[in-house]
């Protein structure tokens, strides 16, 4: 590895455990640039022209890991259960890869609820093309439920993830057992689909239809990144995986 490289993933992997560990908003580039050991305090304006630039190559780091895995598994997906595997499994394999003790899923599972990193995350959908069409064709796939569940469950598959994730990571670093990546895909991987396809409960006054009052589920345009924005808006006809190229 170059010498400028090795300079930026340390930088990245010390901003990844301050951010985790302080909360994003409250560490200084300075205090990114002294944990990784760089005596150039300017190093992050230096490597990532600021705050901005380091939190959206953290972001491309992750999102670029999962892409290829993800183009992989959707070619080969003929049912929800594998689209939705197809969307977590690289997941749960990349976190499984990452030296221990890992801040990766507690870093992104901060990020998607940190106002400038989520507004970053909605604007880098281009480098998650894989997950747009595979929320794109699970909604597609539970065209029979009512269009404004389907969103909102649609919404709820990535904070699940990363939710769980970061929980697991938080456990293991808390108890010092390696997590159980593999085990933990499967089942989340399960328990998304049922989630997905579960039956719909109307309570007593709620319109039949419309499934009730749409602005109290979550909201795509408001809730999903990334590219859940533009994957959930329209299901569209599903397309053979052979024609996605």
């Amino acid at each position: 590895m170059a010498r400028s490289e090795a300079a930026r993933t340390a930088l990245l992997d010390a901003a990844e455990r301050l951010f985790v560990q302080s909360g994003i908003s409250h560490v200084s580039d300075r205090k990114v640039a002294e944990a990784a050991g760089n005596t150039n305090h300017s190093a992050v304006g230096y490597y990532f022209g600021g705050r901005e630039g380091l939190l959206r190559a953290l972001l491309t780091r992750h999102l670029s890991s999962l892409e290829e895995p993800r183009r992989v598994m959707f070619e080969r997906s003929d049912s929800l259960l594998d689209d939705v595997r197809a969307l977590v499994v690289p997941v749960t394999d990349a976190l499984a890869e990452l030296p221990q003790p890992t801040w990766r899923a507690r870093f992104v599972s901060q990020a998607m609820h940190d106002p400038v990193t989520t507004g970053l995350l909605y604007d880098m959908a281009a480098e998650a093309p894989t997950a747009t069409l595979i929320i794109r064709s699970v909604v597609s796939r539970l065209g029979h439920l009512p269009r404004e569940i389907v969103r909102g469950r649609a919404t709820l598959m990535s904070h699940i993830v990363m939710s769980a994730c970061a929980d697991m990571e938080e456990r293991a670093a808390r108890d010092g057992e390696p997590p159980q990546w593999q085990a933990a895909g499967d089942f989340l991987c399960d328990s998304i689909a049922g989630m997905l396809t579960a039956p719909v409960s109307r309570r007593p006054g709620t319109s039949g239809e419309s499934g009730g009052d749409e602005e109290s589920l979550p909201q795509p345009d408001r809730d999903v990144p990334p590219a859940g924005r533009a994957a959930t808006r329209s299901a569209g006809p599903r397309r053979p995986p052979a024609a996605r190229e």
